[in-house]
């Protein structure tokens, strides 16, 4: 889908991808066995302008209110925002927009171990965006179109955490990690 722009039209992209990490309820937490799947990438449609530069805590607020929002219009519990997984989901953003490591679920075990919380299930949505005025609510709405993201926006989960992160090339990383606690 084209969007014309006042002054013509700019090239977008908007990546996803979806994982998901099953734990079985033990009584362990940070060497849980885990199943993961691999990235599902999704091409987005052509967007307006390009923007480079965002502030990452609106983005981030966003997509939480965004995600709640959905959340509630379907009789599903909101989700409490939890610092320390808003922490690791800034990291990857941050690792994927500066290059350390691949737009992926690389080391998404990893991320969720490291968070100090008991839990039982955990999933992750990451998108990378360019190009578009609004990237928190373009990550979502393609969220939202891809039945793998949508499983992990409708789970079972409590907490959630939201990174985001920008780099020069006007790219927007986001994650969100998903987690139901114990």
């Amino acid at each position: 889908m084209f969007r014309q722009p006042a002054f013509g039209i700019a090239l977008s992209t908007l990546v996803l991808a979806s994982g998901l990490m099953n734990a079985p309820i033990t009584d362990k937490t940070s060497t849980e066995q885990t199943t993961h799947n691999q990235p599902l990438l999704i091409p987005s449609s052509q967007a307006a302008t390009l923007t480079t530069t965002f502030e990452t805590n609106v983005l981030e607020k966003s997509i939480f209110d965004d995600i709640n929002q959905y959340r509630v219009k379907h009789n599903l519990p909101e989700l409490t925002l939890n610092e320390n997984i808003t922490q690791q989901a800034r990291i990857h953003s941050q690792n994927m927009a500066n290059g350390k490591v691949p737009f992926s679920h690389d080391g998404f075990e990893q991320r969720v171990t490291a968070i100090p919380l008991r839990y039982n299930n955990a999933s992750e949505n990451v998108a990378v965006n360019r190009g578009y005025s609004n990237p928190a609510n373009e990550a979502v709405t393609g969220w939202l179109e891809s039945p793998e993201h949508l499983q992990n926006i409708q789970g079972d989960y409590d907490l959630t955490g939201i990174g985001v992160a920008t780099n020069q090339k006007g790219e927007v990383y986001l994650t969100q990690i998903f987690i139901l606690s114990r």
